[in-house]
């Protein structure tokens, strides 16, 4: 058989296959090989050319990059234009968005970059709809933000099924298990720092595991983890991203409806904001959460022997350093670096003296002091 058919196959064998004890071992098996075929038929597509079709080339600027995701005719050129007045097409039928048309959110001091991305539709993880073009731009913003449509809510979970069937996981860290191969020999050896129960044991691992060709290793798994979970480690392509969702057209619907929709994305542990795009409902509260949700931090600068500016701060993104500051400066301050002084909440007392590679946090107050 061909790697469609075996694909098919597989997928046909793991859904006939009720999931019990018994046969936790060899669905764990069926999934390893599963993925290990997707990707080999993805690196297929793309040394052939993917059909003829360009991606979109998207410069990245601000401080964050957010994706409109969503169906066709959910809204999204509409929300682009009222979040950051970049005149999108807007008309009412599918597709009216053809390409990737960028604009830029100005915010609480923070530049974030919006991307209304072409609609989504059933089988794009597959290229449907020049869905791989659209997958590759989501793939390296910083948040996604689904644009659910109140009239049809539960058809975003389509749009989060081929989010994930492009190996794109939404609002998830990476499993803690570390998979460390070997040109020795000694076969693979597995340990478990934590109780499994959910269905990972010695025997699975090391068969799955082999199912990537691997046969020296040492797995350490530090979480109870799932099958999916070892899969993703092991295939190692995996982008995890932040994501919410902005429930559209609510006042085209009652409020009790709004509450039991929202409820259900809640319960999912999804943020959510209700809007109303085209009568300009919820766009500030919609901001204040994406900023939120981008994670970003205050620095204050404060230069040699001055006072500090606690009214403008810099903004910049979690888990900064000194370093980035610089950088996001002036392209020559890191060169010219001597040192900086600290106070806030990063530093061990005020007014200490750190390196470039300090880390920063919210609320901080800077000084770079540079070379001449």
């Amino acid at each position: 058989m061909g790697i469609d058919e075996d694909i098919l196959s597989i997928e046909a064998e793991i859904g006939k296959t009720q999931y019990n004890k018994a046969t936790s071992h060899h669905i764990g098996k069926l999934k390893a090989k599963l993925a290990r075929l997707r990707e080999e038929k993805e690196k297929r597509a793309a040394s052939g050319g993917g059909g003829g079709q360009g991606g979109y080339d998207v410069k990245k600027s601000g401080m964050g990059s957010v994706s409109l995701v969503g169906f066709p005719s959910v809204g999204k050129s509409t929300i682009l234009n009222k979040l950051t007045g970049t005149e999108s097409e807007v008309a009412a039928y599918a597709f009216t968005t053809l390409t990737c048309i960028p604009g830029m959110l100005h915010h609480k001091h923070a530049d974030i970059q919006i991307l209304d991305l072409p609609g989504l539709i059933r089988g794009a993880a597959g290229g449907k709809g020049r869905g791989r073009e659209v997958m590759a731009v989501v793939r390296t913003t910083d948040l996604v933000l689904l644009i659910a449509d109140a009239l049809n809510p539960e058809q975003i979970f389509v749009i989060v099924d081929e989010l994930y069937n492009a190996n794109i996981r939404l609002n998830r860290a990476p499993a803690d298990i570390k998979l460390y191969k070997s040109r020795m020999r000694g076969g693979i050896n597995v340990q478990f720092t934590t109780p499994q129960s959910k269905g990972l044991d010695e025997e699975l691992v090391k068969d799955m595991v082999k199912e990537y060709g691997i046969v020296n290793a040492d797995v350490v798994i530090r979480q109870d983890a799932t099958q999916d979970e070892l899969v993703d480690v092991l295939s190692g392509n995996r982008t995890y991203i932040q994501a919410m969702v902005a429930l559209n057209k609510v006042d085209l619907q009652d409020l009790d409806y709004t509450r039991s929709t929202m409820k259900m994305f809640q319960d999912r542990g999804w943020p959510v904001v209700p809007i109303a795009a085209k009568a300009g409902l919820g766009i500030e509260p919609l901001k204040d959460k994406i900023y939120e949700e981008l994670r970003f931090i205050r620095v204050f600068m404060k230069p040699q022997g001055g006072e500090a500016d606690m009214e403008i701060p810099l903004v910049v993104k979690t888990g900064s350093d000194v370093g980035m500051v610089c950088d996001a400066l002036h392209r020559d301050f890191r060169a010219k670096f001597r040192y900086a002084i600290v106070s806030g909440p990063s530093a061990k007392f005020d007014n200490q003296i750190v390196g470039i590679e300090h880390g920063l946090r919210d609320m901080d107050i800077l000084t770079l002091v540079l070379r001449r």
